[in-house]
């Protein structure tokens, strides 16, 4: 928990910087667990390009374009019931995720020396699956955090909170 209470502070203090790190920290995190314990590379042939790429998208675009969306939904959407939660939660997955995709896919592509052309075909071909991965995968846990856990690490009891997750899955 101190190691909790340290990162909140530094994100009160510094949170530009402390959510472009985080981002970009995860997905290099996300890309070694990927290398390692999914393709099972083995240290010798693990890709530090591949890694290195993926700390700099969370760096220099993740970090900053979700770090900004964040703000405007907090901005658009003030308040902290689970109602509210709710709502940004269909904002976010309803509108967000859509747009940020298909700018995170063509983005990526670019990075792995893809033509505008193969990288328009790659879209076209990957980009429904990747939308419907992401609400298939992203609904739960969103739901979760929003409406969960983040009372919990806030300190506030869920006991205290009508459950309602169940009625949302």
């Amino acid at each position: 928990m101190a190691l909790w209470r340290a990162y909140q502070r530094a994100l009160a203090a510094h949170p530009w910087k402390v959510q472009v790190l985080t981002a970009g920290s995860l997905m290099g995190l996300g890309d070694i667990i990927s290398q390692q314990l999914v393709e099972r590379r083995g240290l010798q042939e693990h890709q530090r390009g591949r890694t290195l790429t993926m700390v700099s998208l969370g760096c220099g675009f993740v970090g900053p374009v979700v770090g900004g969306w964040y703000k405007v939904l907090d901005r658009f959407i003030p308040g902290t019931t689970k109602v509210d939660a709710l709502k940004k939660m269909l904002l976010d997955q309803g509108g967000f995720a859509p747009c940020f995709l298909g700018c995170f896919l063509p983005l990526v592509g670019a990075l792995n020396g893809l033509s505008a052309q193969d990288n328009w075909a790659k879209l076209q071909r990957d980009y429904p699956d990747a939308l419907i991965t992401n609400y298939y995968v992203g609904r739960c846990p969103m739901c979760c955090c929003y409406l969960e856990l983040l009372p919990v690490l806030e300190g506030t009891s869920p006991l205290s909170l009508p459950h309602s997750v169940s009625t949302l899955q």
